[in-house]
C-alpha cells in the first residue's frame, strides 16, 4: 500500500481538552508515542529483513492460515511516505481524540477500526494481494473526529486554507483510493467504524454537559 504524506494541523483546540491532554501526558504512558515508536522501529526493522511484510502482511487468501496478520499488518509499512503520512496524521488526530475521549476509547478506536479494516480488505480486495500500514486504524481516528468535531478547522497539505474537519476526512479518503496499490478497503472500514463509533461518542458526551 503506497502512502501519500498529510500533514494535519488541528486550531483553536479546546483549552479543556489541551489540559485534559497535559494530565495525560505528565500521568500516564502516552499510548500515541508507543504506537508511533512501534511503528517506526518495525519500519526500521523491515528495512534490513525485508521478509517481515511478507510474514505480517495481510493477505486474503492466506489469512485462515496465518491469522495473526488481521493485526501485524497495521504495525509494517512499505515507505518513508508511507509511515510518514499515517504517523504525522496519527499524532495531530490522535491527540486530540485522546483528549476528548480518553486512552481506553482511544485504542478501542484506533484497535477495533484498523482490525475492521483488515476485514473489509479481506472481504474486497483481490485474495493475493497484500495490505500493510496503519491506514484503516487512523481513518477510525479521523473518523470519530469528523463526527465529533465536524466543524474544526484544519491545515492540509498542500490546501493553503483551513478546511473543516469532516470535509478533510472524507475528502483524503476519496482522493487517496484513486492512488495506485492504496489499500482503500482498509481505509474504508476504518473509516465506518469510526464514523458510527463518533456518534455514539457524541451522544454521550451531550449526556454529560
Amino acid at each position: 500500500m503506497t502512502g501519500i504524506l498529510w500533514y494535519f494541523m488541528i486550531r483553536n483546540v479546546n483549552l479543556g481538552c489541551l489540559m485534559m491532554y497535559r494530565n495525560y501526558r505528565r500521568s500516564r504512558l502516552n499510548p500515541i508515542w508507543v504506537l508511533i515508536g512501534t511503528n517506526v522501529l518495525l519500519f526500521i526493522v523491515t528495512l534490513t529483513a525485508p521478509g517481515i511484510i511478507l510474514f505480517g502482511g495481510l493477505m486474503p487468501a492466506a489469512v485462515a492460515a496465518r491469522p495473526w496478520t488481521v493485526l501485524t499488518c497495521l504495525f509494517l509499512h512499505g515507505g518513508i511516505g508511507h509511515i510518514l503520512g499515517n504517523m504525522i496524521t496519527l499524532y495531530f488526530f490522535g491527540r486530540y481524540l485522546r483528549a476528548l475521549v480518553g486512552d481506553k476509547r482511544f485504542l478501542i478506536v484506533y484497535f477495533i477500526g484498523g482490525i475492521l479494516g483488515s476485514v473489509c480488505y479481506i472481504l474486497l480486495a483481490p485474495p493475493l494481494s497484500i495490505s500493510i500500514g496503519a491506514s484503516g486504524a487512523v481513518f477510525a481516528v479521523g473518523g470519530v473526529l469528523a463526527v465529533m468535531r465536524p466543524k474544526l478547522k484544519v491545515l492540509v497539505f498542500p490546501i493553503p486554507v483551513p478546511v473543516p474537519l469532516w470535509a478533510a476526512v472524507i475528502g483524503g479518503f476519496v482522493i487517496i483510493s484513486f492512488f495506485p496499490n492504496v489499500a482503500w478497503q482498509s481505509h474504508l472500514g476504518g473509516l465506518v467504524f469510526g464514523l458510527v463509533m463518533g456518534y455514539f461518542l457524541r451522544k454521550q458526551e451531550r449526556l454529560y454537559r
